[in-house]
This record gives C-alpha cells, structure tokens and sequence, in this order.
C-alpha cells in the first residue's frame, strides 16, 4: 500500500512542509527578524545542506549553462519568497497562503506570452475565477487593496516564473544542480539587499530563530527534495493538485496555532481559488472520465 502511494504521500508531506512554512515564517517576523534576514539564512541553510549531501554529484555534473539557468531560477525564487515575507508582515499567514497559490494559473499564460504556447479554455476559465476569489479574499469595502496582498500578489508572479522556467531548464541539466545554484543565487541577492537596507546586525528572540532554523531546514532544504524525487513517479497534473493543498494546510495551521479567525467572506474567497486551481491543473478530466464510463454503460444497455 504504501509503496504504490509513495509518491503521493511523498508529496502531501511536501505540501504540508510548505503549508506549515507560513507559520514559521510568522513567527520568525514577531520574533524580531526581518523579512530580508529571514530570506539569508534559510537560503544560505538550504544551499549548504544541499551542497554537502550532494557534493559529489554536483560537482560531476554542473556546467556554465547549468549555473546560468539555476542563476535565472534563482533570481525568481528571491524575488517571490521576498514578496512573500514581506506581504506576511501586513496580511494574515491564512490569506498569504492562498493568495500564493494564485501562480498555478498564472504559469500558462507565461508560455503563450514567451513562446506563444496556445491557450486552452479551461486556462482563461480558471483565471478568471481566479481573479473573482481575490476580489473577495483581498479586497475592502472600498474595493482597496491592502499592501500585504498587494505584495503577496506579486509573490504569486514570482512563483510563476520560477514554476514555469523550472520545467524548461530541469529537462536540460541535473536537478540538484539547479536546486544548490538557485539557492545560492537566492542568499546573495538576499544578503546584498539586506546589507543596503542596514539589516545586518540580527536582534532577535529564540522562538525567531527556531522559526528561521524550521524554514531553512525542513521547508526549504527537505521539502524541495522531497518534491523532486517524488515527482518521478507521479504525473504533472497530479504532482501539482497535491502540492497546491499548500493553501489549505498553511490555512488550517495558521488557525489553529496561531489562532486566525476566518471570516465567511476569506472562506468563500478561498474555496473559489482552491476551485480555480483545480480547473487548471485537472482540465475537469475526472468528469470527462465519468461521462464516458456512463456513456459506455448505456451502450451496453
């Protein structure tokens, strides 16, 4: 049983590890670190772990073009966990988790507009109610915005980018090289940035830095290897309907330990981007299947 499913349950776990991230993230913030800071050192944790388990088969297998690629991912990964951590300095964990989740369907429309991959249905579909689940998640009465979706928002974009030219380089060079370069990339862009905003000197309490340990060892180094090599034996579609429960565990772990209230309003906003991804990931193949299961059973008949 468990070795048919291991893939799956590989990656719920990873998704889980993902989702309970936000917290981590939360409590890193409260405790006295700042975003840029929170940024540094999980990357630099999850660049030297990877660097020395892997240290061998790195070092056999990376290339100029390897480097430059992981270098591009790397820049993307910056940019949307920076937009992340900032955008959960003024928004609830619950609502950064689901606003996150939005770059599922946001990666199609990246391959029309690069390569001029054609557009299905179900894409514009899905983007549209997409877009209808934000409104109601993030919008005030006023119809503004706050800053801390406003941020996590163009988090979402970042994810899209990294997600999308992920799939286009990992078909070209090997995965853990990638994996360390982005992640290298990431610390260095983190620290610059730190550094030109005068972060340097770190003041913070230990439940921060049990945070900050949390993110760099298990959500960042684990949970990104967990995702590769389980996504070996599970389909695209699949793989990505799995991890996009990211949202609902980082949702349901941000109201139970650091006790967010959900409106109505914030559970119907997230059921209908929840439904989005769905739609985009699965193309509603499941009830195309049924259809012709019953459309055969009548023929029987």
């Amino acid at each position: 049983m468990f070795r048919k499913y291991k893939g799956e349950l590989g990656l719920s776990l990873t998704a889980f590890i993902w989702g309970s991230g936000f917290i981590g993230v939360s409590i890193s913030l409260s405790g006295g670190l700042t975003p840029l800071q929170i940024l540094t050192i999980r990357f630099f944790i999850g660049a030297v772990l990877i660097g020395v388990i892997f240290f061998k088969e790195i070092k056999n297998n990376i290339t100029k073009e390897a480097i430059i690629s992981g270098s591009i991912i790397g820049l993307f990964l910056f940019i949307a966990f920076a937009f992340q951590t900032f955008g959960m300095a003024y928004t609830t964990a619950s609502k950064n988790a689901f606003l996150t989740a939005i770059n599922v369907v946001i990666v199609p429309f990246i391959g029309f507009i690069l390569y001029k991959r054609p557009l299905d249905k179900y894409g514009i579909i899905s983007s549209i109610i997409a877009i209808l689940g934000i409104g109601i998640l993030s919008l005030e009465a006023d119809f503004s915005i706050n800053l801390g979706d406003f941020l996590t928002i163009i988090c979402a974009f970042g994810f899209a980018f990294h997600i999308f030219f992920t799939g286009e380089f990992v078909k070209k060079y090997n995965p853990v090289v990638l994996t360390v370069v982005q992640f290298s990339v990431a610390t260095v862009l983190s620290l610059v940035v730190q550094i030109l905003f005068n972060e340097v000197r770190i003041n913070a309490e230990m439940s921060s830095i049990i945070g900050v340990l949390y993110l760099g060892i298990f959500s960042t180094t684990i949970a990104f290897l967990l995702q590769t090599i389980c996504q070996k034996d599970v389909s695209e579609t699949k793989s990505a309907i799995i991890l996009a429960l990211e949202s609902v565990f980082g949702t349901i772990l941000s109201v139970i330990i650091l006790h967010e209230v959900l409106t109505v309003r914030m559970v119907i906003g997230c059921l209908i981007i929840f439904s989005a991804i769905i739609i985009s990931e699965t193309k509603l193949s499941f009830l195309k299947r049924n259809n012709l299961k019953q459309e055969k059973t009548e023929s029987i008949k």
